[in-house]
């Protein structure tokens, strides 16, 4: 009994630590997005600003910055450890120094909305910065520095990230296999 009642209270006082994953969720609009799934850890800056596809994931650890639109399409995959942001300041924060603070419209400061396509998976590690565009079924190697505009179905890696290949290639050994998925496969790739 004894036993019990101290394992319920260490899990009330680590249960914020624990990573896991929350299924569904409701945007800023009220629209009920039952198959999403977003890790406790993830932290979701200006969620008014996030348009969010059904059958997202979203794993631990990452950095989402909406605040100047972000658009995660459906069927998307967000590992860990990744930060999208729609503002920068790496810029005009060394132009302004102390007067920073005090300033607005600064020089240097980029910002952009962001928008990934559907069924594109980004690796871990990953920065994606403002204003950059991933067309639908993209792979995003782990550890890229994404930065511009990406076609559908490009492998991007690398920093600064380039395209590496075609997602439609690997895909077309998979499919040869199962020839059973092509359906699937053909409602979201068209």
């Amino acid at each position: 009994m004894i036993r019990k009642f101290f394992h319920r209270l260490r899990r009330l006082f680590t249960a914020d630590s624990i990573p896991e994953i929350i299924w569904g969720y409701t945007d800023a609009r009220g629209k009920n997005l039952p198959q999403v799934r977003i890790s406790n850890t993830t932290f979701i800056g200006n969620k008014e600003k996030l348009q969010l596809g059904n059958h997202v994931f979203i794993g631990h650890y990452n950095m989402i910055d909406a605040s100047n639109g972000l658009t995660i399409e459906e069927g998307c995959q967000v590992t860990n450890y990744v930060s999208i942001l729609t503002h920068s300041s790496h810029i005009s924060i060394r132009l302004y120094g102390r007067a920073y603070i005090d300033q607005q419209d600064h020089a240097g400061y980029y910002k952009g909305s962001v928008v990934i396509g559907k069924y594109s998976f980004i690796g871990p590690h990953t920065v994606i910065m403002p204003g950059s565009i991933i067309g639908k079924g993209c792979i995003v190697s782990a550890f890229s520095y994404v930065n511009g505009v990406f076609p559908d179905f490009s492998i991007i890696a690398g920093n600064p990230a380039v395209v590496t290949g075609d997602t439609r290639t690997l895909d077309q050994q998979y499919l040869d296999q199962h020839p059973h998925l092509k359906e699937f496969y053909n409602q979201w790739s068209q």
